[in-house]
């Protein structure tokens, strides 16, 4: 079997898998939500949901800047977290109260971080599984999973101001009240929470992928996963059983803290992918895959705004869809061409990076890049004859 034919079955699988859990869990949460009969709840539990979301997401994909995800797969990551991590979720912590009884508090704080990051993580191994080529290392893995993340937070947030609005035994009252100091909670202080937990995940798959060390490739998902369900259980323990001191304490003193070193270690990872880009391309101008000048077109976010913006400006849209597609193939070229350098690559290196170079030769010609300074048409022949 070749490798496109096991490329083609396993986009096949993956499609079909995440399509029937996205009906499955669509239909689940349908039910629940329509089960509480509060249809004025659920509207204003879904506007104020939504409001964080935006700024999460802008987060992950200014993090995501550098090899920009599939938008398509962005969206799934976002459905999965909405629809399938929160009903299967929820589905195995009814069954797990029923087979063995544990009291509500108990299962939220041990039973819910086991069964939610591990639907969550289950998003990004099947990326790995079934479409190889697309995690290619640890920012990959903390976009995809912070994006399964946020897509939880939104669904869950749902159920929670909902809740709290209609009130009801051990919520309250309820009313405008209970659902602006959940939202203060969940929307303001906390909405990184969900997303923080499942990027723990992320970095060990993320790790896995890009290591020579057979152990690690097993041992660092493992570790990313115990890593995010622990901080998940800490957080929800100390929100349910320690009371308010407890909660505010682990707020400020673990998940803040926790945030804040996620942040620095997500945006040198970025800085760090930027770097590796830069001297990947290089090295592949040098070995005859790129022209030299090219690279500062290609590798800096800057340089890429600057070329598409020239070659729209003499090439019209065409001019622009042509830099697009080849500053897109170059990346790609040179995030393959790093793993080859580092001997990590994968077994088909060849045959891929080929089929990149070939795309390149094709697209040279229409492309537009701005003249550097110094350089002539002979350096740019395509520029010849061109306004």
């Amino acid at each position: 079997m070749s490798a496109a034919t096991r490329r083609h079955q396993g986009n096949v699988v993956f499609t079909v898998l995440v399509t029937v859990a996205m009906l499955a869990g669509a239909g689940v949460m349908a039910l629940v939500l329509a089960s509480s009969g509060a249809p004025d709840a659920l509207v204003l539990g879904i506007l104020l949901a939504a409001v964080p979301v935006g700024p999460l997401v802008a987060i992950f994909l200014w993090l995501d800047r550098y090899e920009p995800e599939p938008r398509s797969l962005i969206l799934l990551a976002l459905g999965w977290g909405a629809l399938v991590s929160t009903a299967a979720a929820l589905v195995l912590q009814t069954l797990d109260q029923f087979a063995f009884g544990r009291p509500e508090s108990m299962s939220a704080a041990i039973v819910a971080p086991i069964t939610e990051e591990a639907m969550k993580g289950l998003f990004v191994l099947l990326l790995v599984v079934a479409r190889r080529r697309v995690v290619d290392g640890v920012l990959d893995g903390i976009v995809y999973a912070g994006m399964v993340g946020v897509g939880f937070a939104f669904t869950e947030n749902i159920l929670y101001l909902a809740s709290a609005y209609m009130g009801g035994d051990g919520i309250g009252a309820g009313g405008a009240g209970a659902l602006t100091g959940t939202f203060v909670v969940r929307g303001i202080f906390s909405p990184f929470a969900h997303p923080l937990f499942t990027a723990a995940i992320g970095i060990g798959i993320g790790y896995a992928v890009t290591t020579r060390s057979s152990f690690w490739r097993v041992a660092a998902p493992l570790l990313g996963y115990a890593v995010a369900v622990l901080a998940h259980a800490l957080w929800n323990g100390a929100a349910l059983l320690g009371g308010g001191e407890a909660f505010v304490l682990t707020y400020l003193f673990l998940m803040v803290p926790a945030f804040l070193l996620m942040a620095g270690f997500a945006v040198w990872a970025r800085r760090r992918e930027g770097q590796m880009l830069a001297r990947s391309l290089a090295d592949a101008a040098q070995r005859g895959y790129l022209m030299p000048y090219e690279v500062p077109w290609l590798a800096r976010i800057s340089g890429r705004r600057a070329a598409r913006a020239h070659a729209r400006s003499i090439g019209g849209e065409p001019g622009l869809r042509a830099m697009q597609d080849y500053q897109e193939q170059a990346i790609e070229l040179g995030f393959l061409h790093d793993r080859f350098l580092r001997g990590t690559a994968p077994a088909d290196v060849i045959p891929r990076g080929q089929a990149m170079v070939d795309r390149l030769t094709v697209l040279r010609p229409h492309v537009l890049f701005p003249q550097a300074p110094g350089t002539t048409a002979l350096t740019q022949p395509w520029l010849e004859g061109r306004p």
